[in-house]
């Protein structure tokens, strides 16, 4: 899809701070444990839609606050959001071998690693949180931001619709069990990015946080059924991993369910939920605008 000039150079800005900050926190390379360091930064480094952190740094925008407040969440989402890929890849779990257009982290190191991996990654972005000193917080706020991503992260949120997305594979289940299943594994940490980047902002608690969650729970669904239609039309070599893959394991996807127009045409509808949200919102809002356009536009 073609982006606008203004929001391209504003996404490659969030995805450069945020792989700076990476760079940053993760361990280096040449310092021990070697080759677990290694595979943190093979997991967590180069390539990747930096979603997450774009919608930190686009709401922290939205309510007023300079980037450089909002490196600590973005990079400490993104951390969440890598782990989770790397523990998702596992034989356990969805058994993939390709991840972002090359070997998943089990695959170029090995399964024992891989789960140290994400182990690391998760308590990594804990560390971020609470100790990055670029972000001007009070201990109420930093506190709020641990809270907000452990939640979202766990048994209530992500961890939660993994389980749920496993429980559902090979079963028959309807649709609201579906959108369920999606608002705690994909939706969860994309409306945890949201309030991150509120509360960096100062603006944790404000009335105008309501229509930026609500805006975040319509594209953070409309990101899981355009992956679903993607996995079904989408080619392997332009996606990244492995194209087909939900088809073949039988798992519970809005085109098996609706059907792939059907699919298609509620990616629109909650595009359009969304962006009637934050229509109250002046051009410091565009980049989501430009956000919500992008998910239901993309080709990986």
């Amino acid at each position: 899809m073609t982006l606008e000039p203004a929001f391209q150079v504003f996404l490659g800005d969030c995805r450069s701070r945020v792989e700076d900050a990476l760079d940053r926190w993760l361990p280096s390379e040449k310092t021990q444990p070697l080759r677990l360091h290694q595979a943190m930064r093979y997991a967590a480094l180069g390539q990747g839609k930096r979603v997450r952190p774009v919608i930190v740094y686009a709401v922290g925008q939205a309510l007023g606050a300079p980037p450089e407040h909002l490196d600590g969440a973005a990079c400490a989402v993104e951390l969440i959001h890598a782990y989770s890929l790397v523990h998702d890849d596992l034989p356990a779990m969805d058994d993939d071998d390709l991840r972002r257009g090359r070997p998943t982290c089990h695959k170029a190191f090995d399964e024992a690693t891989a789960i140290l991996v994400g182990d690391a990654l998760q308590t990594l972005a804990f560390r971020v949180l609470s100790s990055d000193t670029a972000t001007p917080l009070n201990a109420e706020q930093r506190l709020a931001m641990v809270s907000e991503l452990a939640h979202a992260s766990g048994s209530r949120g992500m961890a939660g619709g993994q389980a749920l997305d496993m429980e559902a594979t090979g079963r028959e289940i309807d649709l609201a069990q579906l959108e369920n299943l999606h608002i705690h594994k994909t939706g969860a940490l994309i409306l945890a990015a949201a309030r991150l980047g509120a509360i960096a902002a100062g603006r944790g608690q404000t009335e105008d946080v309501e229509p930026l969650e609500r805006f975040a729970k319509c594209i953070g669904l409309a990101f899981q059924v355009r992956d679903d239609v993607l996995d079904v039309e989408g080619d392997t070599e332009v996606l990244g991993k492995t194209g087909g893959k939900d088809a073949a394991t039988d798992k519970a996807t809005y085109p098996a369910l609706i059907g792939l127009d059907a699919a298609r045409e509620m990616t629109q509808t909650l595009v359009q939920d969304a962006l009637d949200g934050i229509r109250g919102f002046d051009d410091r809002a565009d980049p989501l605008r430009e956000l919500a356009h992008y998910i239901v536009g993309r080709q990986c």
